[in-house]
């Protein structure tokens, strides 16, 4: 059996301890955290574009100047994804694996779920009440095209039954 937890920051606390609760420890665990490429990549589109054109006269690159910013924040999101993997390992307390990729995060869950038998994420929307909206657009998309089972935790603890939405009401003719 293969089990991969998403580690997001906010809510892996709760997805490593059901995958504590829920799987025999002999499970291979996978820890998978996404970076998403939309940021660095708007700072190196920035770069290139609008802030690279120019370097203003008494400026040098061992100054700062030419340096591309999204290289930077690239090596920023990559430590943090370490550090933040690291950091759930440890939580989990027995072998895994941990993986770090990058791209449009919601299809690099599923993608890393192919061929595993369970997928545990965290509800990452509004969790103040019970219902759809508990679940963002990259939760929902994941919930929706996971190819394995999916454990879905609340990061804290549930709302209670009274905050569920209503039904419809039917009008009749």
């Amino acid at each position: 059996m293969a089990v991969v937890v998403w580690i997001v920051e906010g809510t892996w606390r709760a997805c490593v301890d059901a995958a504590r609760t829920h799987t025999p420890a002999d499970v291979d665990v996978v820890l998978l955290h996404v970076t998403p490429a939309d940021v660095p990549g708007a700072a190196h589109g920035a770069f290139a574009g609008l802030l690279g054109r120019g370097h203003p006269t008494g400026h040098h690159t061992a100054e700062g100047w030419g340096r591309d910013p999204g290289t930077r924040l690239e090596h920023l999101a990559a430590a943090s994804g370490r550090q933040l993997l690291q950091e759930a390992a440890d939580r989990l307390g027995r072998p895994c694996a941990r993986t770090e990729r990058t791209g449009r995060v919601e299809r690099e869950v599923v993608a890393a779920a192919e061929g595993c038998d369970l997928l545990i994420l965290a509800r990452d929307g509004d969790r103040t009440y019970l219902g759809p909206h508990s679940l963002g657009p990259a939760a929902r998309f994941v919930v929706d095209h996971a190819p394995c089972p999916v454990l879905l935790v609340w990061p804290e603890p549930p709302p209670g039954l009274p905050t569920m939405p209503q039904p419809p009401v039917r009008h009749t003719i």
